[in-house]
């Protein structure tokens, strides 16, 4: 019998966390982690009470992702935003197992229970949810919650997986293709997207900053952020106020680029060049 795993404390901070920081320990820790599913991770839960989203980081992530400038909610994405800070920390700790240096992010699902007003006060909440076994290695899950009050307006579960040989590839399979969607659009994506993104969001990891830095983890050239392509599918499908969202990131976009994006009824893509599928989506009522 498996042992219980012990219960989560809460760690209440007084401000976001800086991310430069977290991003060099992160990678200073990388080259000791020994990713596997069976690891012990974080049983910390991260809370940031009494946040409220700043106007102009806010307007600058609206304008660089396509959401409205002057809206009076926040873009369904960006509690996303603001509970990064929180999750890199748990990332960067110690007591996490895996290497956050290849660290892919590679699936969100939200649920948003009601508009979320962008003037408002907020308690955010971030916690490791577990690890499993993935085709290509390990992946673990981490969950962002924001309350208003006593009530949970909006959570979201992300995974991100660290790459490593191991015995479950043949246990697990990419679920069939489902038939191309409809082009709607075709974007032009400047060089500079991800500094732009970046400056916007807070996430300056290196990748997505400049050719020579990307270089230096395998890629020709800067790729645009993952969570840029799915507020970007968003912004143009449109979002009511209480809804789900599913998204997998499927392969990495280079800067400068051309993609189109793709939408039928809640279904929604990004495709680049010769077919390849960047992001794949779903999007309905709650």
């Amino acid at each position: 019998m498996a042992p219980t795993p012990p219960e989560r404390a809460d760690s209440v901070l007084t401000r976001s966390p800086s991310l430069a920081p977290l991003l060099a320990r992160g990678a200073a820790l990388s080259p000791f982690r020994r990713p596997d599913p069976a690891a012990p991770h974080p049983r910390t839960r991260l809370v940031l009470p009494g946040l409220r989203p700043d106007p102009a980081r806010l307007a600058a992530y609206a304008t660089v992702c396509g959401f409205p400038a002057a809206a009076d909610t926040l873009p369904l994405t960006y509690p996303h935003v603001l509970g990064f800070p929180l999750a890199m920390r748990l990332m960067s700790a110690r007591d996490f197992p895996l290497p956050l240096l290849g660290l892919v992010h590679t699936s969100i699902s939200v649920t948003r229970h009601r508009a979320t007003p962008s003037a408002a006060f907020y308690d955010l909440a971030v916690h490791v949810d577990g690890l499993a076994p993935h085709r290509r290695g390990t992946e673990a899950a981490v969950v962002t919650e924001l309350r208003s009050g006593d009530e949970l307006v909006w959570e979201s579960r992300s995974t991100y997986l660290a790459r490593h040989r191991t015995t479950h590839a043949k246990e697990q399979t990419r679920p069939e293709e489902s038939p191309e969607l409809p082009v709607v659009e075709e974007w032009q994506l400047p060089g500079d997207l991800g500094r732009r993104y970046g400056a916007a969001s807070g996430d300056r990891n290196p990748i997505h900053l400049h050719p020579l830095t990307a270089r230096l983890f395998g890629f020709p050239r800067a790729i645009a952020h993952g969570m840029w392509t799915v507020a970007r599918c968003l912004a143009a499908h449109g979002v009511p106020d209480a809804a789900e969202v599913r998204a997998e990131f499927r392969a990495p976009v280079l800067l400068p680029g051309t993609v189109t994006y793709a939408a039928d009824g809640g279904r929604f893509a990004l495709r680049g060049g010769r077919g390849r599928v960047h992001l794949t989506g779903e999007v309905g009522p709650l």
